[in-house]
């Protein structure tokens, strides 16, 4: 299948469409607006020879500066630069070839006064959620048959089941009472994808990383306006939004695939060439150029055909999408997928056209790396490398690698607190000095690619609330998968679609519904509400939010660390043994002189006396102190 599908996109590239008549069927971005900071915008015109008509435009304030022609005659793209004088109107692009006329409107809007562009801090507690796996509000928009993937079936655990951005509308009130400030959405944008066949099962793109037209969102999981509402409901109730974006690569059904514009829209092998997926050669400074070269340009799949970033173009379309995006629907934060695998200078390129933009938003890349070295190169860093990045945050993989890892030792009969368990999380952070602001970094504890965080941790209660206690306290900016807070379980093998199940009472005729305490067991009730106690008092207490941390090393199985500012303290303290213990509290009169007692955050139980604290086996206390 690979080399049948390299070959294909190969040979269907630039094919000529003789004498076809002119005209224009697509322009991209479909709009733009006066005010902008960014003024200067490159508008693809695309249709039957296109590319052969000789443009102008007559509108007060849009100056046509340059029509750029490339290979494939059905493209042109043309550089407009929009005065601050210019008024919102239909700009008319004008084509002429011979006697042959074509006018096409391209619409400049006036900027709205709606919330956009706030950021994530770590005042935020995000909610990653798959929408077609989270909650079907309108059955009517589950399948169309004009739709490459024209099915639904949530009898099939790969195809798409049918949630929807208006359901996931109608559970927002859920979300704010589990204590989330920001929903993150793996991709909405179309995925007018085919089934793939993986490992002989026939496979849908729910997922959303596919995608098949940038300025359309899936009309499965309502289209624009949906998500726009959606986002102006969620601000209304005082949430956040988070934009899964996608520069690495698209899908094989985008509509510039089936006609590219260029051989060089791609990056392009002799033969299919996947990515190594290995993280190392790109700080490695003894790396060979072509295991560079392989991971960065080498294809995620193969049926995800890789960008080429380097083509002025390309750079160009997916800049005015990422702020089309932001300003369109009115998103607050930026993730971005496979962060790793795009070309580094335009990432840069792009990052800081968002931030001059909206310099609240908040960008955090994927990097799925295992060490702090390499974690560092993608974020605002200490570190001398000749490339410098400048995305202001990150999704922490090494901070869940240690908090994984740690959780699976605590317990271990005889452990010490440093050869086992929470060592791991007091090492990781011990290195934060090579990070510009590691507070920026999203910690994270389970998601969509990774097995579920309670299966991970054996389904052992004790270090599922031990580790939720370490995410919503330690520094950063937390996030957690759907479904977790209910005591959702499984892994990835024998596939990802066992971690991607169905929210529970989400969809028209579920026996069970989760979104209510009456339909929750009594111990998913107790994991609800530990969730939310935890990160209501977050959300509620600046010195979770702000303030500084200090740690001690473990000793005795026992992990210590503080939490800081002006406005208070909080003290977390884990026994990782598999018995009780005592813990003299001398050692930490660095931070808990002049307080005399504490209220225990999850229970409201007040401590009276600091000397010796009392730590259950496999428990984390988390305490506010007080004078």
């Amino acid at each position: 299948m690979k080399k049948t599908l390299y070959t294909l996109l190969l040979a269907a590239s630039l094919l000529p469409l003789g004498a076809a008549a002119q005209s224009i069927t697509r322009l991209n971005p479909t709009n733009w607006w006066v005010g902008m900071k960014h003024n200067t915008v490159q508008v693809l015109v695309y249709g039957p020879q296109a590319g052969t008509l000789t443009y102008t435009v007559n509108y007060p304030g849009v100056k046509l500066v340059k029509t750029n022609t490339v290979e494939n005659p059905n493209y042109a793209f043309l550089d407009l630069i929009i005065a601050p004088t210019a008024k919102p109107g239909q700009v008319a692009l004008v084509g002429k070839k011979g006697a042959k006329t074509v006018t096409q409107n391209w619409e400049l809007k006036a900027r709205d006064n709606a919330v956009k562009a706030q950021g994530v801090t770590q005042a935020d507690f995000i909610y990653l959620a798959m929408p077609d796996r989270f909650a079907n509000g309108d059955p009517s928009n589950d399948k169309f048959a004009d739709m490459a993937d024209p099915s639904s079936d949530r009898a099939q655990p790969f195809l798409r089941h049918g949630g929807d951005l208006q359901g996931a509308s109608q559970h927002l009130d859920y979300l704010k009472e589990l204590g989330v400030t920001a929903v993150w959405f793996t991709p909405v944008i179309e995925n007018n994808q085919g089934l793939t066949d993986e490992g002989g099962a026939k496979r849908s793109a729910y997922h959303g990383y596919g995608f098949t037209d940038h300025y359309t969102v899936d009309k499965r999981l309502g289209g624009n306006a949906a998500y726009k509402a959606f986002v102006q409901k969620a601000h209304g109730m005082g949430l956040k939004v988070v934009q899964d974006a996608v520069y690495n690569h698209i899908g094989n059904n985008h509509w510039f695939i089936q006609d590219l514009p260029m051989k060089s829209w791609l990056h392009q092998w002799p033969t299919y060439t996947n990515t190594s997926y290995r993280q190392q050669p790109i700080t490695d400074p003894h790396a060979a150029q072509i295991d560079r070269r392989v991971t960065l340009d080498g294809w995620f799949v193969p049926f995800l055909p890789d960008l080429n970033q380097q083509n002025p173009y390309v750079a160009n379309f997916l800049i005015q999408h990422a702020l089309w995006t932001v300003e369109n629907f009115g998103v607050d934060a930026w993730r971005i997928d496979t962060y790793m695998y795009n070309d580094q200078p335009f990432m840069n390129r792009c990052n800081a056209a968002l931030l001059q933009e909206y310099p609240k938003i908040h960008i955090f890349g994927e990097s799925s790396v295992t060490s702090i070295v390499d974690q560092a190169y993608y974020v605002r860093n200490k570190i001398d490398f000749p490339f410098k990045s400048n995305q202001p945050g990150g999704l922490d993989f090494v901070l869940e690698n240690a908090m994984l890892a740690g959780l699976k030792e605590v317990g271990t009969p005889g452990a010490t607190g440093w050869d086992n368990g929470a060592q791991r999380v007091y090492q990781a952070l011990a290195q934060d000095a090579v990070y510009q602001d590691p507070t920026k970094l999203v910690t994270f504890i389970d998601n969509h690619d990774h097995n579920r965080f309670l299966s991970e941790v054996g389904e052992d209660v004790a270090k599922y609330k031990m580790g939720l206690t370490w995410l919503l306290t330690t520094r950063g900016i937390p996030s957690m998968y759907y479904g977790t807070e209910i005591l959702m379980k499984n892994f990835k093998d024998p596939s990802d679609a066992e971690v991607r199940r169905d929210f529970p009472g989400g969809f028209p005729g579920d026996q069970q519904n989760k979104f209510t305490a009456a339909g929750r067991t009594e111990a998913e009730n107790d994991a609800f509400r530990f969730v939310s106690t935890l990160a209501n008092y977050r959300r509620t207490h600046p010195v979770l939010s702000s303030g500084q941390l200090m740690q001690y090393l473990p000793e005795n199985g026992q992990y210590v660390y503080f939490r800081y500012a002006d406005a208070g303290t909080v003290m977390v303290a884990s026994n990782t043994t598999d018995k009780a213990a005592s813990l003299p509290t001398a050692r930490f009169s660095e931070r808990m002189a002049g307080f005399t007692k504490a209220r225990n955050v999850l229970t409201g139980e007040t401590i009276s006396d600091l000397k010796t604290l009392q730590l259950p086996a496999k428990t984390a206390l988390v305490l506010e102190l007080m004078k």
